[in-house]
């Protein structure tokens, strides 16, 4: 028990994602399994909790899903047996971090639903807002929920519109239309592929093309893995339908105005691949800005400047590019560390952050170390990773973060917790500083996001307060549980 409450302190620490989604439609009629499983493979820093794949055969019996899905890591789940039993040239699959909803393997995604027009394959990225009351809108009605989360909601509405429709873009569209909050989806019908993002635009989604096979997903890294070229993002407020023709049609009912949007600014900071780029902005060159700025605003002399892996090594390479303070590597991190390994049995809570990151001593030892990382959260694992270096013979860290101060928590997807656990709510800067244990420590301003991502309308609601869109009056987050 204790061991396990270790990795759970150390991963409370750590910011999650919802989830990633990909999508694919080989009009040559080819089996799409094994490109939807490198696909995921590209999106596993999107979530690591489950994942699972479901395919269909577009000239076979209407109606006839193969999926699989289970709790894990994209190749522990999947293996080439069973890949080799999912036959179909049109499929969705999806890797999950739960911030609404148990972690379950009921609650894996993609979700198929059987209902009177035929099948839905469905998988879904986000937090809606008002999922409690379309979820209660359903239940007077008779519908029984086999999960606790939202992407059944959604499921059961797009269902319950086609009735009222002619197609089944149509009946995305008009469940879209009653969702509040952020959602990136792909759908997969007898015939059809349909994309559909929330208007704020929070979470990415955008389509590619390989050879005559259509892409729909989260991040164009997955693009690049499989070799296919991006096409364009999916806007926000957008529906696309990708027919058996390769056409793709597009309704935009559910957008509003552009200045209204609000893209989540962590999947420029954190979520998304360095090598991804959404809306016109590379996140590569988001970090590095995000490190310029914090050379400008923060500077402090030092001998080395490093980066926490993954995410803030480019923000510590613009760092140093601007500060003319060498950058070095200063951590080697295990890329193997999945949900089978053995947790470590030392009562230290160290050992989980050890298992996961190791210090060069050699590169820290008598040097004064800037370190860049992307947030602090509750503060355990910065305070960890700060004693580490010491421990190595750093003289100094001076602690620099390419984000503001989380100050709030975030009801879009994003698994912020409340505020009374985040380090920065009630305390200062300097009180912070003391309790990781820093030389100093210093924050990306809040007027510096909007200049990482070149204007383009973002969320600030977890440094602000302020969302795009009213937030509930409640934590919604694992409503369903209760």
């Amino acid at each position: 028990m204790l061991e396990n409450k270790m990795e759970q302190t150390i991963a409370q620490d750590e910011l999650h994602e919802e989830c990633g989604v990909f999508g694919i439609y080989d009009l040559d009629g080819q089996d799409v399994a094994s490109t939807i499983y490198y696909g995921l493979f590209a999106l596993q820093h999107r979530g690591q909790e489950s994942c699972g794949i479901a395919v269909s055969e577009t000239q076979g019996p209407k109606g006839k899903v193969s999926s699989f899905k289970d709790m894990g890591l994209v190749n522990e789940v999947f293996d080439a047996e069973k890949l080799e039993r999912l036959k179909g040239d049109i499929g969705v699959g999806h890797v999950r971090y739960s911030t609404a909803g148990a972690s379950t393997r009921e609650n894996a995604q993609p979700l198929v639903l059987n209902y009177v027009k035929g099948t839905l394959a469905l998988a879904h990225n986000g937090n809606l807002i008002n999922a409690n009351e379309l979820r209660h809108d359903l239940e007077y009605t008779g519908a029984i929920f086999q999960t606790t989360i939202d992407s059944e909601v959604i499921a059961y509405h797009i269902a319950r519109e086609r009735l009222k429709v002619g197609t089944v873009e149509e009946a995305v569209q008009r469940a879209a239309a009653k969702m509040k909050g952020a959602y990136s989806i792909v759908v997969m019908s007898p015939r059809k592929l349909i994309g559909a993002r929330d208007p704020y635009g929070f979470k990415p989604l955008c389509i590619g093309k390989r050879d005559n096979s259509y892409i729909i997903t989260s991040e164009t890294c997955a693009l690049e893995t499989i070799g296919a070229e991006f096409v364009r993002d999916v806007k926000p407020g957008e529906v696309v339908t990708i027919n058996g023709e390769g056409e793709i049609s597009s309704d935009m009912t559910n957008a509003i105005d552009p200045c209204k949007q609000g893209r989540c600014i962590f999947e420029y900071i954190y979520f998304a691949r360095a090598d991804s780029h959404f809306d016109g902005i590379s996140v590569y060159d988001a970090r590095i800005k995000a490190g310029r700025f914090l050379a400008q605003d923060s500077p402090v002399e030092a001998d080395l400047v490093v980066g926490v892996p993954e995410s803030g090594n480019a923000a510590a390479l613009g760092y140093a590019m601007e500060s003319g303070i060498p950058y070095g590597t200063a951590f080697v991190k295990n890329s193997y560390v999945g949900r089978t390994f053995i947790k470590p049995k030392q009562s230290s809570r160290e050992q989980s952050v050890r298992v996961k990151l190791n210090v060069v001593k050699e590169a820290v030892a008598g040097k004064r170390i800037i370190m860049i990382d992307d947030s602090i959260v509750r503060g355990t694992t910065s305070g960890l990773i700060v004693n580490m270096l010491k421990e190595a013979g750093a003289k100094e860290v001076h602690v620099r973060i390419s984000a503001p101060p989380f100050l709030w928590p975030c009801y879009f997807g994003t698994d912020i917790p409340a505020r009374e656990q985040l380090i920065a709510y009630n305390r200062s800067i300097e009180d912070i500083r003391d309790l990781i244990g820093a030389d100093s420590l210093g924050y990306l301003r809040i007027e510096r996001l909007k200049e990482m991502v070149s204007g383009l309308p973002i969320c600030e609601g977890c440094f602000t307060g302020t969302y795009p869109l009213a937030p509930p009056t409640e934590d919604i987050r694992g409503e369903y549980e209760r």
